[in-house]
């Protein structure tokens, strides 16, 4: 599944493609997809993108009128970036949104269906899809052992909690691990002050320097 900093650069791409660019026609091919029915999607079409931003592992679309795409790739879900009005194809073909300037095409490999699109209105519309998780690349070390150690976890469960930190998962937690020296399986509770210390500058360095990376 993207994490952060998959999500970082799908935004960075987006931005250079569809910001400021008017939303012709949302398609949806997969009856699946769509997770809410007010708004109707049909109110995106029309639209001018004004944002992106990321919230936790979703793709969030700012729209005029403060409505907002919200896409989850989950583990199969993918974005591309085609000729305009390019045809969807399912199964594995999910949604298309048509720009003047090309087609934002959702794809999804399998047959689970995981991948989800949310069209909401407004900051409370987004905060109730938002888990809580900690951003640890804007927090301090004090706030990151506080949200750490709110309640007795293993480390690996802990960091891919999307309720204690945003945006990280079972692949950039185990980076991160590596990285800090630190057992999956030890509790949360009893890590020393200095081995959480540690850990907090493993997380942030693997985000950063993977964000780069990509």
């Amino acid at each position: 599944m993207p994490e952060l900093p998959d999500i970082v650069v799908y935004i960075e791409a987006l931005e250079k493609r569809i910001l400021g660019q008017r939303l012709e026609h949302v398609r949806i091919a997969s009856p699946f997809l769509l997770r809410t029915a007010t708004p109707p999607v049909a109110e995106a079409e029309g639209k001018t993108v004004v944002r992106l931003r990321r919230l936790g592992k979703r793709i969030c679309i700012a729209l005029d009128n403060d409505l907002w795409l919200v896409l989850h790739l989950m583990i199969a879900g993918r974005l591309h970036w085609k000729k305009r009005g390019v045809k969807v194809s399912p199964p594995r073909g999910l949604a298309a949104f048509d720009f003047a300037n090309g087609t934002l095409l959702w794809t999804e490999a399998g047959s689970q269906k995981r991948a989800s699109l949310h069209l909401v209105a407004g900051e409370d519309g987004l905060a109730a899809l938002d888990p809580g998780g900690l951003e640890v690349l804007d927090a301090n070390l004090e706030q990151f052992a506080a949200s750490l150690t709110s309640a007795n976890h293993t480390l690996k469960r802990a960091l891919s909690d999307p309720r204690l930190f945003s945006g990280i998962g079972n692949a950039y937690s185990d980076e991160i691990l590596f990285e800090a020296r630190l057992s999956p399986l030890a509790l949360t509770q009893k890590l020393k002050p200095e081995e959480i210390e540690r850990l907090f500058a493993a997380t942030r360095t693997n985000l950063t320097a993977w964000t780069e990376r990509l």
